[in-house]
């Protein structure tokens, strides 16, 4: 099984390389980076300005070349749901895609000023979150497990890059059964 990584949109290659990092060290996979697409115009929802995340799942879906691969999607555009305002991520639970924006992780985004560090540190958790669902672990209530639902960006700030020994023991279950 591999795990692969689609730069959706102009991503800095320091980012894309740091979330590699973080989903070897997490999955013990192999992790491949594929070719950068242009931003996802199909998924665009102008009533909302914003980018539905369900329509890039489908598309990520597409491009697994094996059935028992993952795929994560790295957008610089923000992402939303019919029926939530905003998401950071998105994951098919038990499935092979999921996808983060790094739009809401940004310091720049809360009128702030940049700060290269930080959104690294939030893109590699929320990758390895979503990535998360798709072994099938689903929200964690540890607060400091990188799989604690995080409704803001403080919420991901304060939890951990590490899963909890809970969320830990189902993960090797699901990888053992591979």
């Amino acid at each position: 099984m591999t795990i692969y990584l689609m730069p959706i949109g102009d991503i800095d290659l320091l980012i894309i390389e740091q979330i590699r990092q973080a989903v070897i060290c997490a999955f013990g996979m192999p992790v491949e980076i594929l070719a950068m697409t242009s931003n996802p115009t199909y998924a665009y929802e102008p009533k909302r300005n914003q980018y539905y995340s369900a329509r890039i799942l489908e598309k990520l879906t597409e491009l697994i070349p094996n059935p028992d691969d993952k795929i994560l999607g790295i957008a610089n555009v923000d992402l939303a749901t019919p029926v939530l305002t905003f998401v950071f991520g998105e994951a098919q639970l038990n499935g092979n895609a999921c996808v983060i924006s790094l739009e809401r992780l940004k310091q720049e985004f809360y009128q702030l000023l940049p700060n290269q560090q930080l959104l690294i540190s939030r893109a590699v958790k929320e990758a390895v979150h979503e990535l998360g669902h798709t072994f099938g672990l689903l929200h964690c209530h540890d607060r400091a497990c990188v799989m604690h639902f995080s409704s803001n960006i403080v919420g991901i700030d304060q939890k951990q890059l590490n899963f909890c020994a809970d969320c830990l023991t189902v993960l090797k279950k699901k990888l053992q059964s591979l």
